[in-house]
């Protein structure tokens, strides 16, 4: 005669053993029944990130420079047979606290992002050194280089650009954790591909995650001059500011797509910014213009960072002026 514990308790309504024998696994001595619930087994806690990636399945052999600053370089590699974009950190600053510091709020900040127009995170070494931090792969390069071979955009071509810049800055922005991107310009805008038909935002070196109601801090330098020229007037003179200093630097941006050369290109970076603070803005001499970007983005430079409109506002402005321009690109001509 088979004997099921459980069961008899339950037609019994003893509660109280019930809940004893369930504790056990719902059986004595080995017996089944249909009443067996086995209790699910938790899986092991890893003992790294999910995101911690082994060194050794970076492989090199083909690699190649995309870019290079004072922390170390941007390299192509290949990481499990997919092309990736690794930021290594030179071996000699891999043990700088400070460095350490800062390569982990990187990792920490893009562990979060999913968004279209957000450069992809996929990995980092953080146990070894140096120190890497692996992203996706952009084909296309990036914006400063596109501009340098191609020169001004016609405006459809910026538009479509710049709302893919403002796409992916309005997530950055969202309340009520605020993401300060503070080194935005055209080196850190990447090209998905050859074609050129897709931008994603990237390098957040520099970037800085708030409270919106703690949204003033002290910005620190980059170092690289490039970020100068691109770089809002209250952060040069090192006032408080918010995240509208990112819109300053999308204005400037968006003057370069269509000027075809850098926001004042006759001035070394450290001295447009400092000419900038003192309260002059770059010329418009482009003929692609047309009335309504030359506001938007006089709007986005503007000296009072109060008035310089959001992302999302920017990016309702630039849907309105798309539906606008004229098909057959005979666009409005004017000279400042």
């Amino acid at each position: 005669m088979q004997i099921q514990p459980l069961a008899d308790a339950e037609g019994a309504k003893k509660y109280s053993v019930i809940e004893l024998l369930k504790s056990y696994g719902g059986l004595s001595y080995g017996q089944s029944g249909s009443h067996y619930e086995p209790k699910p087994v938790l899986p092991p806690v890893p003992n790294k990130c999910d995101w911690e990636i082994d060194p050794s399945e970076l492989d090199f052999s083909n690699q190649s420079t995309i870019g290079k600053g004072s922390f170390g370089e941007i390299l192509r590699a290949c990481w499990r047979g997919t092309p990736v974009a690794v930021k290594r950190i030179l071996p000699t600053l891999s043990n700088d606290k400070l460095v350490i510091q800062d390569f982990r709020h990187e990792v920490n900040l893009l562990v979060k992002l999913r968004h279209p127009n957000i450069v992809q995170f996929l990995g980092a070494v953080t146990e070894r050194n140096p120190l890497m931090l692996i992203t996706e792969y952009l084909r296309g390069g990036d914006l400063h280089k596109h501009l340098k071979e191609k020169g001004a955009l016609n405006p459809s071509t910026a538009i479509n650009f710049a709302l893919d810049i403002a796409r992916g800055m309005t997530y950055l922005h969202n309340e009520p954790n605020v993401i300060i991107h503070r080194d935005l310009k055209p080196r850190n805008v990447l090209l998905v591909n050859s074609s050129a038909d897709h931008l994603k935002v990237g390098d957040f070196g520099l970037s800085k995650l708030i409270k919106v109601q703690n949204s003033h801090d002290v910005y620190k330098m980059t170092g690289e001059t490039g970020s100068y020229r691109y770089m809002a007037p209250e952060v040069f003179k090192h006032r408080k500011y918010d995240k509208k200093v990112d819109v300053f630097s999308f204005a400037m941006i968006l003057y370069e797509m269509l000027e075809g050369d850098p926001p004042l290109s006759n001035y070394e970076p450290y001295e447009a910014a400092k000419y900038v603070a003192e309260g002059h803005r770059p010329s418009f001499r482009a003929k692609g213009y047309i009335p309504e970007l030359r506001e938007l983005t006089e709007q986005c430079w503007d000296a009072d960072m109060n008035k310089r409109p959001s992302f999302l506002e920017i990016l309702r402005k630039l849907e309105k002026i798309k539906e606008i321009l004229p098909s057959d690109h005979s666009w409005n001509i004017f000279t400042a």
